[in-house]
């Protein structure tokens, strides 16, 4: 009897065992990410991988506040909740002092000359020359935006300086009647995404080498005053009334993000590189502001090597090009440069020319809090209640006592 029952028990264990190995399902891997067209794009290609590697990959679409919480949050736990993780550029020293993301070299993961120079350079610790712990997956860029009928109207090229862009403004503004140029001058982010390109373009640097401001500079003095020059014949609206004032005719110029103007194949505006000079003749300087989504594998994934393997399946020159017609932005020259993709994507030649010739916000984990204390400064100049000296010298006494 007692054997009878050992027997039966042990037909019960092996029994629950087979059935546990088919119940089984494929491993998982966990895609934190920034919500919106860059999921899209994601899901639209993932299945290939998942079949390769019988994996689920799950991807989890935040909000950008919400991303960066989230993944700091996680990354104190010993064993991570996600296993690949897109960043904002400029968050990535403030992710890789932290030790958020894995070396990718230790993964096997090596630098590949098809992606952009100034986006891969995002994805190094220290910036441009540490070792490589993101890859580029989304490249953003500014470009300088215009209504090409106001232009045409008055016999004007697409302006190579501020100065141009000034003396057209003015212009517009007295003979149409419509605003020369639209600024984006609300505190914090969008008046200092919006300033420094200006700033740039007169030789300007937030910080010198040894990391004092050098915002209250002849530059800075220079680019603000054309700043405000440009407002008095414009105007300061929020990003949908930027695009609606350009496409309707009502404004004639703007800085701005591609996807505020462009759709697939669509653009609402003109464009062109942001202008690289302070007048004309003068010295050129890279102006746009990159705006790249880094993705890399967290040093607390469970899966690292899989990881590893996804990212550079997701970020490959195949899937770049074939998320493209899902809403993705590419990181690869050979994605920007195919025949077939430049001829649909007017746009790509433009944006490839000003990623080649962007400027990255200064590398530093203080940078939001410097960012909110200039912004404060150069709406406090616009709003008239100080001075463009005065602003600039309090802007700057602000950021030294923030990197001391």
């Amino acid at each position: 009897m007692k054997k009878n029952v050992f027997i039966l028990i042990s037909l019960i264990l092996v029994v629950s065992l087979l059935a546990g190995c088919q119940s089984k399902g494929p491993d998982k891997l966990v895609v934190a990410a920034r919500g919106g067209s860059h999921v899209t794009a994601m899901e639209a290609v993932k299945e290939a991988f998942e079949k390769e590697h019988n994996v689920q990959v799950e991807i989890l679409g935040l909000e950008a506040a919400d991303l960066k919480q989230k993944i700091s949050l996680d990354a104190k736990n010993k064993n991570g909740a996600y296993d690949v993780i897109m960043a904002d550029d400029p968050w990535m020293p403030e992710f890789s002092e932290a030790g958020i993301f894995a070396n990718l070299s230790s993964l096997g993961v090596t630098e590949d000359a098809d992606f952009e120079a100034s986006s891969l350079a995002l994805g190094k610790h220290p910036y441009a020359t540490g070792e490589l712990y993101a890859l580029p997956f989304s490249g953003n860029v500014q470009l300088f935006f215009y209504n090409k009928q106001l232009l045409d109207k008055h016999n004007y090229e697409v302006p190579q300086s501020w100065e141009e862009v000034l003396s057209m403004a003015k212009a517009i503004h007295e003979k149409d009647g419509v605003a020369g140029y639209v600024i984006r001058g609300q505190q914090g982010n969008p008046i200092v995404s919006d300033f420094l390109p200006i700033f740039w373009a007169y030789g300007g640097q937030v910080f010198d080498e040894n990391w004092s401001a050098q915002i209250d500079s002849e530059a800075g003095k220079k680019a603000l005053n054309t700043y405000m020059e440009l407002l008095a014949v414009g105007v300061n609206y929020e990003t949908t009334d930027i695009v609606s004032s350009l496409s309707t005719g009502q404004a004639a110029m703007a800085l701005g993000w591609p996807s505020w103007f462009i759709t697939g194949e669509e653009a609402s505006a003109e464009y062109s590189p942001v202008p690289a000079q302070a007048a004309d003749g003068a010295e050129a300087f890279a102006t746009g502001m990159i705006g790249n989504w880094m993705m890399g594998v967290t040093a607390n994934s469970k899966k690292p090597e899989l990881a590893a393997e996804f990212l550079t399946f997701i970020t490959s020159r195949e899937i770049q090009k074939q998320m493209v017609e899902h809403g993705g932005v590419p990181t690869r020259k050979s994605a920007y440069l195919d025949s077939e993709l430049s001829a649909k994507y007017k746009h790509f030649p433009v944006q490839l020319e000003a990623l080649e010739n962007s400027v990255a916000r200064p590398r530093t984990p203080l940078w939001s809090r410097v960012e909110e204390a200039l912004g404060t400064e150069l709406s406090a100049a616009i709003a008239g209640t100080k001075t463009v000296g005065d602003a600039l010298s309090t802007a700057n006494q602000k950021i030294n006592q923030i990197m001391k």
